[in-house]
Formats: C-alpha cells, structure tokens, sequence
C-alpha cells in the first residue's frame, strides 16, 4: 500500500504539521475514482482505498482512550464492540507496534499506545479543519463548535454565540460548563474550540488569549438581609456572613480565598456547590449570602427578592477572555469562534450591573 507506506516513513522524519498534510493527501487520493489516481499517480490505486479506513480507525481508537472501555467506546461510535476491536488490531498490525494493554479488560495503554494518541488527535483535529475549510469556503462554516465555559462566565456565554450562529447558521454548537483546568486540557487534546475562562489568574499556556471583559464581586444576600439598604459592603463584613459558594474545585472560589487570604481573612462557607444553580437557590431560602461575580445579575436581572451589593477594601476584577489554541494554522471553527468573539461587546452589555 504505497500511500501508508509513504505516511509511515513521513512520521519518523518530520514534524507533525507536514506528516498531517500527507495524511490529508492520503485520504483526499482515496477519494479519487480509481481511473483518475491512476492517470494522475501513475500507481496501482485499488487498495489505497483502505487508507480511508485510517481516518475511522484513528477516531475509534481515541474513544477507547477516552472511555476507558471497549464496550462504551465502540457505543459511542455506533459500532460493534467486534468491530473495534478489529479496528485497534489493524492498527497495530499496520504500526508494528503494540497499543492496548491487553487483559480481560481494557486497562491502559502502551508506551506506544500514548505516542499515537497525541497523534491521533492532531490528525483527526487537521482531517476536521480540512473538512471545515472546504465547506466553509462554500457555505460558510458547517459542523460543531465545541466550547468550554467556567461557570462564572456562563452567563456571558450568549453574547459570544448569538454572533458565532449569526454568521454561521449552518453550524451547531455544543457548550459544556467546565473548571479552568478541564478546558486547558481539552484544548491541548483538541476536543474543544475554544474556552471561556479567567486570563491572567492561573493563566493557560499554548494558547491565543482575547480579553472580553473584567468581573467584578457582589454580596449577594435577600431583600431583608440587615445589608439590603447599603450601597457597598467591605470584605472583611462580608467574610463573616452566612455563605453559598462555589466549590474549590472553582477557579472563582479560589480567587475568593487568594483575595480573602491577602487582607488576612479566611472564608468558611456553610454551603459549597459547583453550580450557580444552588446558590441562587440557597439565597432564596434560608437567608444565605454569597459573594457571586456581577454578571450574575445579567441572567438572574434585578429579582425583587435580591440584593447585589459591591464589595470594597478591596475593590477587584479579573480578566475573563475567549483562549484558543496557538497552533498555527489555525482551525476554520477557531477562527470563526475568534471573529464572533471580536465583534462581542460583553463589557459594554453589563456596564449597568
């Protein structure tokens, strides 16, 4: 099979940018009807139609990676488990190399097992892009925007994709609401576009940052909270209040604590969540208070039960932004999510909070 042979020997001899134009090449020869590979290739072109096969048998094998299991990943595939596992075999026999650990079960991979899988997912994202670009330049762009977003910047989230659906309304979108941590690392395993996140606390490395706006902190407490009436509350006030916040596992709860800890204070929240939900719902019964960024006040609005009050000594923000992966070329549907970005005037949106 003289294209995969021609990709086996590119791999060990050059970067990953190139051995991934070669595999394009690969699969866009198989796509030729065999009397045009012929007259064009001048090579016996019937069995590089296999070569199609190694797009589909990359992606099987990183869903058994990723799921940890051959029965879930052939699932998730729409396959049959036989199927898969005939998949990784080949595979292996094409690498000369082993790739699963075998076992009763599925328990990990090799040494070579992992090499491939960062591969993997560089082709696959590049075999994608590809796709993306070619449709893109007829229709504008068509497939899914996969896009992690921290909780705290959840209710931002419409300003950035009502612009994206605008101006790409064949195209779906999936959002997932994930920690900081989490989208760094899907975006280095290129299961995700792009991420809403915090820029400069912990920042993200590899990655192309756009500053969208800065979050400000509330107290977040009821009508009849003895607060209510006041303009401003100091910190070190509210620090001592009854408190719903987010779980540590939160990057926003863990500026809370950094900023606390810095004016020698220490938060001890009675309730810790990892969703917003809880705590709007807690601040609605039991006369709880929490400390919540200002946007949250642009999806909940002014409730008549609830109070938004700023918080002083010290006054701070931190700037929340759209990380893409740096890699160079950029993909169509990071460069679609970049340009939605852009044009999205989210501090101007909740300049009234």
């Amino acid at each position: 099979m003289a294209g995969w042979s021609h990709f086996q020997r590119s791999r060990k001899s050059h970067p990953p940018a190139l051995v991934t134009r070669c595999l394009v090449c690969l699969v866009a020869m198989a796509k030729r009807s065999v009397k045009e590979r012929q007259e064009v290739d001048g090579i016996d072109a019937a069995p590089c139609y296999a070569n199609l096969m190694l797009v589909r048998h990359l992606s099987y094998f990183v869903a058994l990676a990723r799921e940890r299991h051959f029965a879930r990943a052939a699932e998730v595939c729409h396959i049959t488990q036989p199927t898969l596992s005939a998949a990784i075999r080949k595979l292996e026999e094409d690498l000369g190399v082993p790739l699963v650990v075998r076992g009763h079960r599925f328990t990990g991979l090799t040494a070579e097992g992992e090499k491939l899988l960062a591969w993997s997912r560089q082709i696959l994202a590049d075999y994608q892009s590809l796709i993306e670009d070619l449709s893109g330049a007829r229709k504008g762009i068509v497939g899914e925007l996969r896009l992690g977003v921290i909780p705290a910047a959840m209710p931002v989230v419409a300003f950035v994709t009502e612009r994206f659906c605008k101006a790409n309304p064949l195209a779906t979108v999936t959002i997932r609401s994930i920690t900081s941590r989490a989208i760094a690392e899907s975006l280095d395993a290129f299961e995700l576009d792009g991420g809403l996140t915090y820029l400069d606390n912990e920042p993200i490395n590899h990655v192309q940052r756009v500053p969208l706006y800065r979050e400000r902190y509330k107290l977040a407490v009821s009508r009849d909270h003895k607060f209510a009436a006041r303009k401003a509350v100091r910190w070190l006030e509210a620090a001592g209040e009854r408190l719903c916040l987010l779980s540590q596992d939160m990057q926003n709860r863990r500026i809370i604590d950094r900023l606390t800890s810095s004016i020698g204070l220490t938060v001890h929240p009675a309730i810790v969540s990892n969703s917003f939900l809880a705590v709007c719902a807690h601040l609605r019964h039991g006369g709880w208070a929490s400390i919540v960024p200002h946007s949250f006040f642009h999806v909940f609005g002014q409730q008549p039960d609830l109070v938004a009050i700023d918080l002083v000594e010290p006054a701070h923000s931190e700037a929340v932004g759209l990380v893409i992966s740096a890699r160079e070329p950029r993909s169509p549907m990071a460069s679609a999510l970049l340009a939605a970005t852009l044009e999205a005037d989210i501090e101007g949106g909740l300049a009234s909070l």
